[in-house]
């Protein structure tokens, strides 16, 4: 996946990539051609950073039905002779779950693209997704024939369709296939479908892995056969532990911790941090001051997985560490201090915003203990990282963050959000915005009648209005 460049936020380009709301408001108010060159530029050159968790999808469709614009471009870009050369997902994903939604909508010209990538294009399987989920079972079937014959008839081919069909991530089309009233077709899909079941069966009766009866030393032993072939194994080796370790096994356990192999040495203070170990915080700290990097790193996450008070009071102790340590031991007051810890949590914030910038994976906890612990003096931090954020997730956290502790929050972001490309935000929105604005009520009432959005949004908006039909 490459690293996207984002426009500054200030701009309609960079509001757009970092699916703002104020994207979708300007863009309706900007000239309708730059509105569009903006909104092709986001879809045919992805801007997130975790495409996986963050969504745009319905965001840029959206605003393709409000700008009633062509698709002319991401044509363009699906047949390039590029996808020949590129195979990547990064390249195509968003523009197909783009012309998925227009389906959905109703836009023919967005199913028939679909269909046309699925039987020529590269990334066929992620178009076929999108119209397992909105074609119809014509359509389906007459795909059939075209994407069966991008697989050999010779036993690599049929190894490779068992494959897909086994992985298959919407089922429907290799289901209604299988039933084709054409032999050729339904015989080969039944074949591949009986092949990936037998291969699921078999990698089930081929288990690798910890064995009934192995010794805490033998758990150290694979865990570190995975660091020598680049596998972390030492989260499911320490669970391992727990059922193999007893008392007698302490001493080993400790001396690992303290100064054993990479894989031994995570997985012991992975093991002793989950039973809050009476030395397990020392060990740890010990491991960030001369362990390498992974140990440092499995030493630092053990640590913000502990629950206990003695981890919440050295927390505080380590909060101001100039290290990783002193990064997760702010984290962990975020999540579990106390009113008395919001000074700790609030300079922890200040100082990721200033040190890293306002897309650091450390804000995540940070931004969600501010609005946890109500700390109102954040909410100028809270809402530079709400405006300056690449990441639709975090600027999605500090919403939540503003609404409990910036007064302003409900006439002012709230509006905005009602607009934004992710669900969880539009739903604190709904809740919050102010409805003495037209433009909210208006809103409200189009996101209760959308088909397209989520439930959990139309029951905030449905909060929102009375008996009477009027909103409050």
């Amino acid at each position: 996946m490459f690293d996207p460049v984002i426009a500054p936020s200030g701009t309609l380009l960079g509001l757009l990539q970092r699916g703002r709301g104020d994207g979708t408001l300007h863009a309706l108010t900007a000239p309708r051609a730059e509105a569009l060159a903006a909104l092709d530029h986001c879809v045919l050159r992805d801007p997130r950073h975790d495409w996986q968790v963050e969504n745009r999808s319905l965001y840029y469709a959206r605003l393709y039905l409000d700008l009633n614009g062509e698709l002319d471009a991401i044509e363009a870009h699906l047949f390039d002779p590029e996808d020949v050369l590129d195979t990547d997902e990064s390249r195509t994903g968003l523009a197909l779950a783009v012309l998925g939604h227009l389906a959905s909508y109703g836009r023919r010209d967005a199913l028939e693209l679909l269909r046309r990538y699925a039987a020529h294009g590269s990334s066929w399987a992620w178009a076929l997704d999108e119209l397992a989920l909105r074609d119809d079972d014509a359509g389906l079937r007459a795909l059939a024939a075209p994407i069966l014959a991008r697989f050999s008839t010779d036993p690599e081919g049929d190894a490779e369709l068992a494959a897909v069909v086994r992985d298959a991530f919407e089922p429907r089309p290799w289901r209604l296939w299988a039933e084709d009233p054409r032999e050729s077709i339904a015989t080969r899909v039944r074949a591949a479908q009986e092949t990936g079941c037998f291969d699921r069966w078999q990698r089930q009766m081929r288990p690798t892995g910890p064995r009934p009866g192995w010794s805490v030393r033998a758990v150290f032993e694979w865990a570190q056969q995975g660091v020598e072939r680049g596998a972390a194994l030492h989260v499911p080796a320490a669970r391992c532990l727990v059922a193999v370790a007893g008392p007698e096994d302490r001493p080993e356990i400790l001396a690992a911790a303290r100064n054993g192999a990479d894989g031994a040495r995570c997985t012991a203070l992975r093991y002793l941090a989950e039973g809050n170990d009476p030395d397990a915080l020392d060990l740890i700290e010990a491991a960030v001051v001369d362990g390498t990097a992974p140990v440092t790193e499995a030493a630092v996450d053990a640590f913000e997985r502990m629950r206990s008070v003695a981890a919440v009071d050295r927390a505080r102790g380590w909060a101001q560490r100039p290290d990783a340590l002193g990064a997760a031991a702010g984290r962990m007051l975020a999540c579990r201090g106390g009113a008395q810890d919001s000074d700790l949590v609030l300079g922890a914030l200040r100082e990721a915003v200033r040190g890293e910038g306002p897309d650091a994976p450390t804000l995540w906890s940070l931004v969600d203990g501010a609005g946890r612990l109500g700390i109102a003096c954040a909410a100028p931090v809270l809402r530079h990282i709400y405006r300056e954020t690449a990441s639709s997730h975090l600027r999605g956290r500090a919403a939540r963050a503003l609404a409990a502790t910036d007064p302003s929050f409900a006439t002012g972001f709230a509006v905005e959000c009602l607009w934004d490309c992710e669900e969880t935000t539009r739903e604190v929105a709904a809740r919050h915005a102010e409805t003495g604005d037209a433009r909210v009520v208006e809103r409200l009432r189009r996101l209760a009648s959308d088909p397209a959005e989520e439930d959990e949004v139309q029951t905030a908006v449905r909060s929102r209005f009375g008996p009477d039909g009027t909103a409050g």
